[in-house]
């Protein structure tokens, strides 16, 4: 354990010791800023529509906007979702690449550390930063916290905000693990980025691409789809499965990377 934080520890310092890490903090918010007024903007229009002519005559799909969490925080999640799964794989790119292209590999490989703890100890210096990626965004439902108002005097349900916010959390730390064991193949940052990208996205779009399958396949597919196991939990439904979920598929990138570089140690 005192291996695994060490490196911990030591892939941190090496993420905000570069200009990389702070370029897609700017991203991240920079992006989610844009979003977050868009909807603030969207949910003023609708509650100025509901006041002139009553919800009951609006379509159905604006009852969302009948409060800040629903109208504006699960939205903002849902954008945050989407520029997760671009980021990550630029964050995560580095874990085993920069190792290999160094050549600082072989070294690590003779240090007095097993690849178990190398491998837990990356992982967790990249769901660190992914993490504080990530925590950068829970600063626009604070402000809603603040200035915002409602009829029942808290502007957020918190419950819903924090376990869509928790979902979030999932999908970085999954998304990391995935560019973590593609890093582990490649000396090639590029290449790993653009790599986990090509895997993450089709199985985010894995639900869509089921639509036309008939039963029990559709039900499969949709099981196995990042985005219908992040839906309900992002719109604070607290269901295990996604948990369960989620971290199968952590755990199995995370098994298959240490493969990779126990392999690659005897190589």
């Amino acid at each position: 354990m005192r291996n695994t934080l060490a490196i911990a520890r030591k892939e941190l310092s090496i993420y905000f010791s570069k200009p990389w890490a702070y370029i897609v903090f700017m991203a991240m918010v920079g992006l989610s800023s844009f979003f977050f007024v868009a909807s603030l903007q969207s949910f003023k229009q609708v509650q100025e529509l509901a006041r002139a002519f009553t919800w009951a005559r609006l379509p159905p799909e604006y009852a969302m906007f009948k409060n800040l969490t629903d109208g504006v925080v699960v939205q903002l999640w849902g954008v945050v979702r989407i520029v997760t799964l671009f980021v990550a794989p630029f964050l995560a790119m580095r874990l085993f690449a920069e190792e290999k292209r160094q050549k600082t590999f072989e070294l690590m490989m003779t240090l007095p550390v097993r690849p178990t703890e190398l491998v837990l100890g990356k992982y967790l210096g990249g769901l660190g930063i992914i993490s504080a990626t990530l925590g950068l965004t829970i600063l626009f439902p604070v402000t809603i916290s603040i200035f915002g108002r409602s009829e029942s005097g808290s502007a957020l349900e918190w419950s819903t905000v924090l376990l869509g916010y928790g979902g979030l959390l999932l999908w970085g730390a999954t998304c990391m693990a995935i560019g973590m064991f593609v890093s582990s193949l490649t000396e090639s940052q590029m290449l790993a980025a653009l790599l986990t990208f090509a895997i993450l996205l089709p199985w985010m779009l894995l639900r869509g691409l089921g639509q036309t399958a008939d039963e029990p396949v559709r039900s499969i597919i949709n099981y196995l789809s990042f985005d219908a196991q992040l839906e309900d939990i992002t719109k604070g439904v607290l269901n295990l499965k996604p948990l369960v979920f989620f971290g199968s598929v952590i755990l199995f990138f995370v098994v298959l990377t240490q493969r990779s570089v126990e392999a690659q140690r005897w190589a």
